[in-house]
């Protein structure tokens, strides 16, 4: 067992020595399908592209008033909570957003302090809220990027572009093979609920199973109850406005916005190739060993 330890400790590292990046570079522009899979999807190493989409109407039109004449009488989907944490660890639970229905327009009055209101609100779905719920926008940006598109033909976990409008994300990265010093446990699944004083519950999920989840904080580590962590290398990278970050699949991620940020992801399937097989094996004797 200490002899398998050992090699979970040494895997991360040759995979950093071989080619992985100790930063996230920049490229001056999206490149030929061919070329940027055989360089960064092939590879699955993250990269921020500029002038990946500088030709959106949304960089220029994409503003409070212009989406208020635009959808503001639209009805969309909004996740709250109480700290702008969604989907995240609280205590011995796993919390998710509570969701409304609002006019875009009442968000917008909250996002610019019109509204007084307790609680984070945010748009957030992984299932094209912007073409089911906004179709009036998608004209101001593509439904697809056509070299991403045609890079993965034929792609049966998901390949992420993420394009900022305005505003900047800040991420924290992490590759699939510091696997082993990223902790997981298990939680009951619950909901945000704010009650009518403003304050927020926490509702269990009825008859649901345990959800596995990273307990860390990666903004502030706890390095006495994790101590394998220090072993990880994160890369941190901001995306401004106008910039596109390729997150790769199987990549752990966190992160940060500035307030009214605006971005639209772009999610294809991942090929469930040979570096699935490794990922699967690597995180199956991560799971038998346990803490390193």
């Amino acid at each position: 067992m200490d002899a398998v330890k050992e090699c979970l400790r040494n895997f991360p590292k040759e995979a950093r020595e071989l080619y992985l990046n100790d930063t996230v570079p920049y490229l001056d522009g999206p490149l030929s399908p061919l070329q940027f899979y055989r360089d960064w999807i092939g590879p699955n190493k993250p990269c921020i592209i500029h002038n990946a989409f500088s030709d959106w109407p949304a960089l220029s039109k994409w503003n409070p008033t212009y989406l208020r004449e635009k959808v503001g009488s639209k009805v969309i989907s909004v996740a709250v909570t109480p700290n702008g944490y969604a989907d995240a660890v609280n205590g011995d639970r796993f919390v998710m957003p509570e969701e409304r229905q609002t006019t875009f327009s009442s968000l917008l009055d909250i996002i610019e302090g019109k509204v007084k209101c307790s609680g984070v609100f945010y748009v957030q779905k992984q299932c094209s809220n912007l073409t089911e719920e906004l179709p009036e926008l998608t004209g101001d940006v593509q439904t697809h990027i056509p070299w991403m598109s045609e890079a993965l033909v034929h792609k049966d976990h998901y390949e992420n572009l993420y394009c900022v409008i305005s505003g900047q994300k800040e991420f924290i990265l992490l590759p699939p093979t510091d696997r082993p010093f990223i902790p997981y446990e298990l939680y009951q699944p619950a909901t945000y609920r704010q009650k009518e004083d403003g304050n927020f519950e926490i509702v269990d999920e009825e008859d649901s199973t345990k959800v596995p989840w990273i307990p860390l904080d990666p903004l502030n580590p706890d390095y006495d109850r994790y101590p394998s962590y220090r072993l990880a290398k994160p890369l941190l990278c901001t995306v401004k406005a106008g910039e596109m970050l390729y997150l790769p699949s199987l990549w752990f991620h966190h992160v940060r916005q500035s307030h009214g940020c605006i971005a639209v992801n772009f999610w294809y399937d991942m090929e469930y190739d040979i570096k699935y097989n490794y990922f699967q094996l690597v995180e199956s004797l991560t799971n038998a060993v346990g803490s390193l």
